[in-house]
């Protein structure tokens, strides 16, 4: 599903691989950008999607008047969660198989006076997006989420790495005008509430290493391999 050859996959897993993205810290996007069908190598995150967060009166009301559709769906990554609500994409989880429920009972527990129904129609034109080669949509993808101004910060900050690209956590927190908030920034990534979407997968640690992932370090092995092998 990677498209390389099983070689090169196991080349950018490397540690060494790894270092060396940190000391390049950019590569080109151009094959991430035609494999979801944009023309160029322009920034696919920044163009393609938008963050406005939750308030706190609306949090408050826990989804009162609120309808948010869910789905499951397969993934090169494995088994996703989505819901979204008219706003926009509010959960992305990848799914441990043995607790397929997990998510949804995380989204209820946050949304409890929501209208909570599922249709995996509706959340598929996601997935499509997000996967399909020949997917021409331009439409800014929109999500709609909660955290603290902090998060928000962090989490945008994230939407400036191109695919291929890789950070550490002191480079987000250089970026974002704290050079000494490296802690309380992987602290907000490891709150990423939408994955491969906010790339929090693309942030390592200074020595190259993977680093924590919420989902599973084998998957973000997985995500940055594809990743770097389009790219190049």
């Amino acid at each position: 599903w990677a498209c390389v050859t099983p070689k090169r996959y196991l080349q950018v897993l490397t540690l060494e691989r790894a270092k060396q993205l940190l000391q390049e810290h950019r590569l080109s996007a151009l094959s991430a950008s035609y494999e979801v069908g944009l023309s160029s190598s322009s920034r696919l995150y920044d163009h393609f999607v938008q963050i406005e967060a939750v308030t706190p009166s609306e949090y408050r009301q826990k989804g009162q008047d609120l309808i948010i559709v869910f789905g499951y769906h397969e993934t090169p990554y494995g088994l996703a969660f989505v819901a979204q609500t008219s706003r926009g994409i509010c959960q992305f989880d990848f799914v441990d198989r043995t607790a397929t429920e997990e998510p949804l009972h995380r989204l209820t527990r946050s949304w409890s006076n929501a209208d909570i129904r599922e249709d995996n129609a509706q959340t598929a034109r996601i997935i499509n997006l997000l996967f399909s080669q020949q997917h021409t949509h331009t439409a800014p993808l929109s999500l709609w989420v909660r955290g603290t101004n902090f998060q928000l910060n962090v989490w945008r900050a994230l939407l400036k790495l191109q695919p291929g690209e890789v950070t550490s956590y002191r480079g987000i927190a250089h970026t974002m005008g704290h050079p000494k908030a490296s802690r309380a920034v992987g602290t907000a990534i490891g709150s990423n509430p939408v994955a491969l979407i906010i790339p929090c997968h693309r942030v390592l640690k200074q020595t190259g290493e993977l680093g924590g992932y919420r989902w599973g370090e084998r998957r973000k092995h997985a995500i940055l391999a594809r990743e770097a092998a389009y790219c190049e």
